[in-house]
């Protein structure tokens, strides 16, 4: 399962707004190679849904997740914040074993 926080839902809504993507249903979560620990998570608005995709909903919002990324996602939270230490999506990640200062990669 993958979970939303009510400010992840909040930011996930207008950002379709505002990039007219209001006809968008679903946000695809991936994890990449890449980044200063290994590997990275990348988010986006996606419709197609393909055949080997796990679909998770919480809050009204549908998340895609490739089954190679779901090994890596299990139990993954994703949440915003717009304070003092960073703006944007975070994923609070229990299967990571390290993370980088900056919050967009990790290692398991």
């Amino acid at each position: 399962m993958i979970s939303v926080t009510d400010k992840a839902k909040e930011k996930i809504i207008a950002l379709r707004k505002e990039e007219g993507k209001v006809d968008y249903n679903n946000v695809r979560v991936l994890v990449k190679g890449g980044g200063c620990s290994g590997l990275m998570y990348d988010l986006n608005f996606d419709d197609e849904i393909k055949p080997a995709d796990q679909i998770f909903e919480d809050k009204g919002i549908k998340i895609l997740v490739d089954k190679k990324s779901l090994l890596y996602l299990l139990g993954t939270t994703l949440d915003f914040s717009d304070g003092l230490n960073g703006k944007g999506f975070q994923f609070i990640n229990p299967n990571a074993s390290r993370t980088c200062g900056c919050g967009e990669s990790f290692a398991v």
